[in-house]
């Protein structure tokens, strides 16, 4: 074995527990390290902030160093997001959502 291979399976490995203690650490000592209130009630928004981070940059209408233009990703956004006030289902959001980008992309040919 070559040290580079040394090298990337040692980085697999660290990187594997690593991310297995960060994940399971709640669910094992949890009972035994508790948490505050206030911290219980910041994690809650945690997966809004991470999907906000994820989508509002997909749908934003310029790219750097661009003006605004035109862009059928936040037409179907804003429809997607009517759908859920709407109907408040998840399926009917990623189910509408999606015809209304393909079918704006299709027109917009």
């Amino acid at each position: 074995m070559s040290p580079y291979e040394l090298y990337v399976y040692s980085a697999i490995g660290l990187l594997t527990v690593c991310s297995l203690v960060t994940r399971a650490g709640f669910a094992v000592f949890g009972d035994y390290l508790p948490l505050p209130d206030s911290l219980r009630r910041a994690l809650r928004f945690a997966p809004v902030a991470a999907l906000t981070a994820i989508i509002v940059p997909e749908i934003l209408p310029w790219a750097p160093g661009e003006g605004p233009r035109f862009d059928v990703r936040l037409l179907a956004a804003v429809i997607a997001v009517l759908v859920y006030f709407r109907t408040r289902s998840a399926v009917l959001v990623i189910i509408s959502g999606m015809l209304a980008l393909w079918g704006l992309r299709w027109v917009a040919g």
